[in-house]
C-alpha cells in the first residue's frame, strides 16, 4: 500500500543512510522499525516489587490481608466504630 508520512529531517537522513549501507529500500527499513515498535507493545513488562514503608509498628497488622479490599475495609470500619 502506498502512503505519505512526514519524517524529521535527521531521522530521514538516518533511514536513507541505513538503506544505502544495507542495500535495502527505505520502505523496508521503515516497515521493520514499525513492526519492532508494535511488537514491543505486546511484550509483557516485568513486574516490579514495591516495598511499602511502615511507620510506628512492626509491619502489617495481624489479620490484615493487603490483597483483600474487604479485609481492609473491615479493619478501617472497626477503627471508626464508636467504642
Amino acid at each position: 500500500m502506498r502512503t505519505t508520512i512526514r519524517l524529521d529531517d535527521g531521522l530521514l537522513a538516518e533511514v536513507k543512510r541505513l538503506a544505502a549501507d544495507t542495500g535495502r529500500s527505505m520502505s523496508e527499513i521503515v516497515e521493520d522499525a514499525l513492526r519492532a515498535s508494535l511488537a514491543r507493545r505486546h511484550e509483557p513488562r516485568p513486574e516490579r516489587r514495591v516495598e511499602l514503608p511502615t511507620f510506628r509498628g512492626n509491619g502489617v497488622r495481624a489479620g490484615v490481608d493487603l490483597n483483600s479490599w474487604a479485609s481492609l475495609l473491615d479493619v478501617m470500619e472497626e477503627e471508626d466504630a464508636p467504642r
